[in-house]
């Protein structure tokens, strides 16, 4: 999805929006003498929920946070055909979906995602996502299973929303079908249906579901991406437009979270063979790579085409003047050509197509694969908006396949529509504003598929984080991460934000942007504060190669991460994912005893933090003497750390003792590179004044 940049006035912007539903409170200055405070409760495992100690009992994941001996994963193998007729807006399609339980277990379901009936004007959505206009949904005419029929007649009648009476009626209906041995539809108006099956799909075995269907693609002034798919009739995007199979997997068997608008997707991984029919003189692009060029494109585009990968430059394959059949496209007896993509191993396909497409193309060079090409199509008066996107986004997929993994898929395209920040495989419907953010996608979900759904921040807000090393990176900056982790300080204990771990579907409009996109960089930025920003980057790389195409949940994450930074993080974890507290700490005292400089350290919150003092020295004096937990980091700075472990008796305060020598100490400041959550940071120096005020001094 669009991404929310993490700029200053972006963060801050996030925090306003959360604080203007639930009202920040000044938080009382609690005691800082000793004993006056409670002690804290600091826990320091990963609370476990059921699914997953499921999973590792049965061998599908382990405590080291890769898949285990036993992982699986369903796999679907689509087979599409699918007409569009722009005089009614409608698509119509017939699909052949190969399903592969390679689970343990036989399958007595198929879950089905119907996402058209989001469109239904009973549909239930999230505020503020609002369909640009209400259509008759999903509507299907004929389902198979390996060849048997399954009774759909049920659901014509019943809207998308039933009676109580007929809903009854019907489920009475179907448990007798069942008991014949009948495959039948269920839900079928809502954007999760299930097939129950008259004979389950044995473990290790496959089904082929046919499913004919059709759908108006929806336009008119929606709000929230995907809610308008095409601009009149001249320019269509389509997205969920196809009857896809359910996400099966080893956690919580079929994933039946409605599609409510914000949350995005958690799909299967497999095959795309897709047959695309439109009237000739349209471009249509999409997942995967074109196969028939030969049958849609004239001479002139595929000479163009085959230039692509030879240089940086943006070669116009179609231009603004070249518009129609035999110009724009090979023209056809027929009227309509059938545009033919394949792709392997993705998780979705997304297309578009236009009357008057613009078609430029570029390359990027991806480290250790070579050149692919960067498609862009356009309207012709928004050229101004992609004048740009081809450096942009060849910068993003060069910078994240040396950052993490090389990028995995043999071409990417740029869709123009209504529809400008929203991620496929293979295909980004963006223009300049989020190539780079809609590029990195294409590491998570696309090919690290994790349940956008419910974690989104394993999505939006990993791609944040990487956003700003991106950014850096193009302007030949270092990244500035310094600050993110302190700022959330002053948002933690807000009512409206939920803990990161909360399923993001039911997230509220006040706070899903800020848990699922700007939260993880806060999170990411105290992880570098304790470990270092490039031991955090080398862990997460490694993590993810180890999920090429398969589905980790959070669990995973935090396992392979304390086990690849050697570290025992349950307490980080815990607090950030799970809770939303904060740090919250202060230099309480500073007192000179001899040789000995005594820093009363108050962490005032729930969530506990290492304790990292900078020592600032006068310009001169006795000699700086080295101390344990210490370096100088200049010939008058020394940075001291404490482990977090002190504080896992319950503590709420502690004494650092500095034993430097004779040299006066100017200046003290904890956290001083503001990477932990606090709500007050002025509270954090000695002294708090402006003035300095040295203490040592004989």
């Amino acid at each position: 999805m669009a991404m929310l940049r993490l700029s200053l006035g972006g963060l801050a912007a996030a925090l306003c929006a959360l604080s203007s539903a639930a009202p920040l409170v000044a938080q009382p200055t609690l005691p800082a003498a000793a004993g006056a405070v409670p002690p804290r409760a600091v826990r320091r495992d990963i609370p476990m929920t059921n699914a997953i100690r499921r999973a590792m009992a049965a061998g599908t994941r382990d405590s080291t946070g890769r898949p285990g001996a036993k992982y699986w994963q369903l796999r679907t193998d689509y087979d599409i055909d699918v007409s569009l007729d722009p005089a009614t807006s409608r698509l119509t399609g017939k699909a052949r979906i190969t399903i592969h339980n390679t689970s343990p277990e036989p399958m007595p379901f198929i879950g089905l995602r119907f996402d058209p009936n989001h469109f239904l004007g009973n549909a239930p959505h999230a505020a503020p996502w609002v369909p640009a206009e209400v259509t008759d949904g999903m509507v299907l005419t004929r389902m198979a299973i390996d060849g048997k029929p399954v009774n759909i007649a049920s659901n014509a009648a019943l809207g998308g929303i039933a009676a109580e009476g007929a809903r009854a009626i019907q489920n009475a209906q179907q448990a007798a079908a069942a008991s014949a041995g009948e495959n039948t539809l269920l839900s079928g108006r809502s954007t999760n249906a299930r097939i129950r099956l008259g004979t389950p799909i044995a473990a290790g075995a496959r089904a082929v579901l046919e499913v004919d269907w059709s759908h108006k693609l929806p336009g008119g002034p929606g709000t929230g991406h995907r809610m308008t798919q095409r601009w009149a009739d001249t320019l269509y995007q389509p997205t969920q437009w196809f009857p896809r199979v359910a996400k099966y997997d080893d956690l919580r068997g079929w994933d039946t979270e409605l599609y409510l608008g914000p949350s995005e997707f958690y799909n299967n991984f497999g095959t795309f063979d897709v047959r695309i029919d439109v009237p000739h003189g349209w471009i249509v692009s999409g997942t995967g790579t074109l196969q028939n060029p030969d049958q849609v494109l004239t001479p002139t585009a595929r000479e163009r085409l085959a230039r692509v990968t030879q240089s940086d430059a943006v070669t116009t394959i179609v231009g603004p003047d070249e518009v129609g059949p035999g110009q724009a496209t090979a023209s056809s007896p027929s009227g309509r050509l059938v545009w033919r993509f394949h792709a392997d191993t993705v998780n979705d396909f997304a297309w578009a197509t236009a009357k008057k497409y613009v078609w430029t193309a570029t390359r990027a060079t991806i480290p250790g694969k070579g050149a692919v090409p960067v498609h862009m199509v356009y309207l012709p008066g928004r050229a101004n908006l992609f004048a740009k996107a081809g450096e942009v986004t060849r910068h993003a997929l060069e910078f994240y396949s040396r950052l993490w993994f090389p990028y995995q898929f043999p071409q990417l395209t740029l869709q123009d529509g209504p529809s400008a920040g929203m991620e496929y495989p293979m295909v980004i419907n963006s223009n300049v504003g989020a190539a780079d953010h809609e590029a990195g996608h294409q590491w998570w979900p696309m090919v690290v598929g994790n349940n956008e759904t419910w974690y989104g921040w394993m999505d939006e807000g990993f791609n944040q984080y990487m956003n700003i090393l991106s950014d850096a990176d193009a302007e030949r900056k270092p990244p500035v991460l310094d600050g993110l982790g302190q700022s959330y300080g002053r948002l933690s204990g807000t009512e409206s934000e939920p803990p990161m771990m909360w399923n993001a579907n039911y997230a509220g409009p006040a706070s899903y942007g800020f848990t699922t996109y700007s939260k993880t960089p806060l999170m990411l930025s105290m992880l570098g504060g304790i470990v270092g920003d490039s031991a955090v980057q080398r862990a997460h790389r490694e993590w993810a190669t180890a999920w090429l195409f398969k589905h980790p949940s959070p669990w995973d994450y935090m396992f392979f991460m304390n086990t690849a930074l050697g570290r025992d993080l349950g307490w980080f974890w815990n607090s950030w994912l799970f809770t939303t507290e904060s740090v919250d700490h202060r230099v309480a005292s500073v007192k000179r005893q001899g040789l000995n400089t005594a820093v009363t350290v108050a962490q005032d919150g729930q969530m506990p933090a290492p304790i990292v003092l900078e020592v600032k020295f006068a310009p001169a004096g006795a000699p700086i003497r080295p101390m344990r937990n210490a370096v100088l980091t200049d010939s008058v700075t020394a940075r001291v750390t404490v482990p977090v472990d002190v504080w896992f008796d319950g503590r709420r305060q502690h004494t650092v003792n500095l034993v430097f020598g004779g040299r006066a100490i100017e200046r003290i400041t904890l956290d001083p590179d503001r990477r932990f959550p606090d709500r007050n940071p002025t509270d954090n120096r000695w002294p708090q004044s402006g003035d300095v005020k040295r203490v040592g001094v004989p």
